[in-house]
C-alpha cells in the first residue's frame, strides 16, 4: 500500500501564511539583479551626469554633505552612495583614443600573423606538390599556384578532352591517373574540382547545351575518375563549372583561348576558411 504524507493543520497554516515572504523575496532579488544589468551595460554620459548632480545641488544639496556611512565613501540622507573623485572615475569608462588605436595595431597584427601561418601552409603544400610531380615527371603538365587559403593546380583542358565533349581522353587517363596520386596525399584536405571554358559558343550537342554545362561536366568526370579508381573521400571533395566566367587571359586570340579551356584544382590548406 501506498505511503502518504501526513501534515498537521495548524502547520500547514504557519507554512502557507508566511510564503508570500518568499515570493517577495525572490522579486527584490530578481529586480536588484535586473537594474544591475542595466547599470552595466549602459553608457554613461559624464558631461549629462555633471549636470543633473549640479542640479541636485541648487535644489537639494545632496551632493555637499551626507551622513557617513560605513564603508569608505559618503551616503547621502536619503539612502543613495555617492562615488568620490566621480569624473576619474566617468573619464575611465570613456572610451580612450589611444587605447583603440593600440587595439587596432595589435589586431592588424595578429590578422598579419594569421594570414602568414596560412600562407606558409600553402607553400608546404607547394613544394611538396612540385616535388612528387617532378618525381612524375609531370612538372611541365601542371602549373601551380598559391594562395593563403589553398594551392591551386591547373590541367590543359585540351590535354583532358575532345573539343565539346567532357569524358577524359583515353589518352590522358594516365595522366589523371598520376595525378589522382598526388590529391591521394591530401584526401584529409578540401578539394575543390572546377570546370573552365573559353568565350567561344558551345553547340548544342544535344548534351551540353552551352559553355557553363560544359564546364560543370569536365570537372565531375575528373571528380568521378577520383572517387570510383582512386577512392578519394567524396565528403572533402567538390566539382564545379564556371563556364566562361573566369578567364585567366584574353579570349581574342587562340593563345588565350586554349589557357581559358582549363580544369583548376584547389588544395585546401588546414588553415583555410572554406565558403
Amino acid at each position: 500500500m501506498a505511503r502518504k504524507n501526513k501534515r498537521n493543520s495548524g502547520d500547514e497554516e504557519g507554512v502557507s501564511g508566511n510564503l508570500w515572504l518568499s515570493t517577495f523575496s525572490d522579486l527584490m532579488n530578481l529586480l536588484l539583479c535586473f537594474f544591475v544589468l542595466l547599470f552595466a551595460m549602459s553608457t554613461i554620459d559624464s558631461e549629462k551626469f555633471e549636470e543633473i548632480a549640479a542640479s541636485f545641488r541648487q535644489s537639494f544639496s545632496i551632493f555637499d554633505g551626507g551622513s557617513a556611512s560605513i564603508t569608505e565613501g559618503n551616503l547621502i540622507s536619503s539612502g543613495v552612495s555617492q562615488l568620490s573623485e566621480l569624473n576619474d572615475y566617468f573619464s575611465q569608462m570613456e572610451a580612450n583614443p589611444e587605447n583603440d588605436s593600440e587595439i587596432a595595431e595589435s589586431l592588424e597584427a595578429y590578422e598579419e600573423q594569421q594570414y602568414q601561418q596560412q600562407l606558409e601552409a600553402s607553400e608546404e603544400i607547394a613544394e611538396d606538390v612540385e616535388n612528387q610531380l617532378a618525381y612524375l615527371g609531370m612538372s611541365d603538365r601542371v602549373d601551380i599556384e598559391i594562395d593563403a587559403q589553398y594551392v591551386s593546380l591547373t590541367l590543359n583542358g585540351a590535354l583532358l578532352y575532345d573539343s565539346g565533349k567532357a569524358e577524359i581522353k583515353e589518352s590522358a587517363i594516365a595522366f589523371v591517373d598520376k595525378i589522382g596520386d598526388v590529391l591521394k596525399s591530401y584526401d584529409d584536405n578540401y578539394i575543390w574540382i572546377i570546370g573552365h571554358t573559353d568565350t567561344v559558343p558551345m553547340i548544342d550537342n544535344g548534351k551540353y547545351s552551352d559553355n557553363m554545362e560544359l564546364s560543370s561536366g569536365r570537372a565531375y568526370s575528373v571528380y568521378k575518375y577520383l572517387r570510383d579508381v582512386k577512392g578519394m573521400d567524396v565528403t572533402t571533395m567538390a566539382c564545379m563549372g564556371r563556364g566562361e566566367e573566369e578567364p585567366v587571359a584574353s579570349n581574342e586570340t587562340a593563345e588565350g583561348r586554349a589557357l581559358n579551356r582549363r580544369v583548376e584544382i584547389k588544395i585546401f590548406n588546414e588553415y583555410a576558411t572554406i565558403p
